[in-house]
């Protein structure tokens, strides 16, 4: 069972940026890795997400401010945040994809992200 570990969350002003960090446990070949975010009373959804070419995809509301990366060597992936705006804070879980048939889901514990006004 692998385990996603992720760093670089906190408190960062308005225009600030932050760079989160997902380390997986094991060895596996993820077909994608991605980040979500959950705000207090709202669903949990997509930020941006890569596959193991390097296609990636993003939430119109981050296009343009956040990037992510991956290495694939190391089985981590990134997310780089800059020009951070109070409406993205939220808690940021760490999401990885194997397989097929079947398709196993992990996630990791979630990491806080503060943007203040």
């Amino acid at each position: 069972q692998a385990q996603l570990v992720e760093s670089g969350g906190g408190l960062v002003q308005a225009g600030g940026s932050l760079r989160l960090s997902c380390a997986a446990s094991e060895s596996f070949r993820f077909n994608v890795m991605g980040w979500y975010r959950q705000a207090p009373g709202k669903q949990r959804e997509l930020v941006a997400d890569i596959n193991s070419g390097g296609g990636t995809n993003y939430a119109d509301s981050v296009k343009g401010r956040f990037t992510i990366s991956r290495d694939n060597a190391k089985n981590t992936v990134y997310l780089q945040m800059n020009s951070l705006k109070p409406e993205d804070t939220a808690v940021y879980y760490c999401n990885a994809r194997r397989g097929s048939a079947p398709l196993y889901i992990y996630w990791g514990q979630g990491t806080q992200v503060t943007v203040s006004s």
